[in-house]
């Protein structure tokens, strides 16, 4: 994740280039490290270096970084054909590398040729089944293709050999939030929440989950991951003041008629209706007034 500061910094060295002030061999070197994508400058600034001899020859061993980084923006901007041109330059370079296979495979797949993309990429796989990214690149594939119950599939397999790769699970989550299926993204969730348990996402996308699942139970475990959000997040997530509060009203419907030792304390929605409150009259104070009307209608 790309913090303020190196935003900040990406930004005033894009402007400093578009600018004509120099540095573009910094901003490609800086949108690699962050791994962002700013495809339309890398593919024209890396293509401007490119094209000139004085300045590619000048650049070493990078030369061969840049060609790659070009070749996919090309990709991203629909400009196939400079793809095509630096794949070859590379392949005469390094005749027998995996990683121009892959930039093959990827322009295959910018074609449109599903079948020659799955056939490159299964070959590549035989030579080393623990390529990560040409697992994940078939999970690509079949998603482009709308074909999910594959991408799930795929996402699964993967997941089995590389266990600690927060993205995939965090994909993998996406998608059965996408179709509904709210208790295998519940697992990905605990799986996350497990591995990285500082990341205020996590708790909060967890509680999202188990708030729709309903239910006492899943609601009270939601209420609890919504208050952790607040926690780590030193009582500024607003998502997850309102969780509180729904979960407050939903674990009240539920539990009419039922053991007091069922009802919980109010002190904690209060505490969360006095923060949102104060967070409005700050940040929105035209809208006030409908949050006060929405806290009313959940009876906080």
């Amino acid at each position: 994740m790309v913090s303020k500061t190196e935003e900040t910094q990406l930004n005033r060295l894009e402007n400093q280039v578009d600018n004509g002030g120099g540095g573009a061999w910094d901003y490609l070197c800086l949108v690699r490290k962050l791994k962002v994508r700013r495809s339309e400058k890398v593919f024209k600034y890396g293509l401007s270096i490119l094209n000139d001899p004085k300045k590619r020859s000048a650049l070493g061993p990078e030369e061969w970084t840049l060609y790659e980084q070009v070749a996919i923006a090309a990709m991203d901007c629909q400009c196939l054909d400079v793809t095509k041109d630096c794949i070859k330059v590379l392949q005469k370079k390094f005749p027998e590398s995996k990683r121009v296979g892959r930039l093959n495979g990827m322009l295959l797949e910018a074609k449109g040729s599903w079948a020659e993309a799955e056939k490159a990429y299964s070959s590549l796989l035989e030579d080393n089944s623990l390529d990560q990214v040409i697992h994940k690149r078939r999970v690509a594939m079949a998603k482009a293709q709308g074909n999910i119950s594959k991408a799930i599939e795929l996402l699964n397999k993967y997941l089995e050999i590389f266990m600690a790769d927060h993205d995939a699970w965090r994909e993998l989550a996406d998608i059965y939030v996408s179709l509904q299926m709210y208790k295998q993204a519940a697992f990905c969730y605990e799986e996350l929440i497990l591995s990285q348990p500082t990341v205020p996402l996590y708790h909060l996308a967890y509680a999202d989950v188990l708030y729709t699942l309903g239910g006492l139970e899943n609601l009270q475990t939601a209420k609890k991951y919504y208050a952790s959000t607040i926690d780590l997040t030193g009582g500024k997530n607003t998502r997850a003041l309102f969780g509180i509060c729904l979960c407050t009203s939903a674990i009240a419907q539920v539990s009419k008629g039922r053991n007091k030792e069922d009802k919980e304390s109010p002190e904690l929605q209060s505490l969360a209706a006095t923060a949102l409150e104060k967070d409005y009259k700050q940040r929105a104070a035209d809208k006030l007034g409908l949050l006060t009307s929405a806290l009313r209608s959940l009876k906080i």
